[in-house]
């Protein structure tokens, strides 16, 4: 491809100061600091596995708890993603994978359509923020504003 296909955004809130690069044609270079750990990790899997390189910077009001960190940087991950894709010409629209990791197995099935929909079937708690609440945020993203997302979050147990 001649021409790389990239995206950035800065996102400024009175919560949040988020600053995101992502490149799709890259080896899946992940730089990202955003205060919350576990998050950290989960979006550096992301970048590392499915080889979009992100840089990704987030102060928040940790102080408060990790909602609008993780809220807001979906959002502008979502718009980051969104420019880089452009008109979406050259990639393919629906994809499936099932990934085993230790004692779990996660199955994803994808439809880059700007329609969200998400069900999320879990056994897991955190201190700082619920499953359900890292997952909304990533998939509630770059939505028209008519748009309302759609999703249903059950925990197993």
């Amino acid at each position: 491809m001649s021409e790389t296909r990239s995206g950035e955004v800065s996102r400024k809130t009175r919560e949040t100061d988020i600053n995101i690069k992502v490149e799709l044609d890259e080896k899946g270079r992940a730089d990202i600091s955003t205060g919350i750990g576990f998050f950290d990790h989960m979006l550096t899997a992301l970048s590392v596995h499915s080889g979009i390189s992100m840089d990704i910077k987030v102060t928040g009001d940790l102080h408060v708890d990790g909602h609008h960190t993780v809220e807001d940087t979906g959002i502008a991950l979502g718009q980051a993603l969104a420019k880089a894709l452009g008109d979406k010409s050259g990639i393919k629209r629906y994809g499936t994978s099932y990934i085993p990791m230790d004692e779990s197995l996660s199955m994803t099935s994808l439809d880059i359509s700007n329609r969200p929909f998400l069900v999320f079937n879990a056994a897991a708690t955190s201190s700082i923020l619920s499953p359900e609440e890292i997952i909304s945020s990533e998939i509630n993203t770059s939505l028209p504003s008519t748009e309302a997302p759609r999703y249903s979050c059950a925990t197993m147990g």
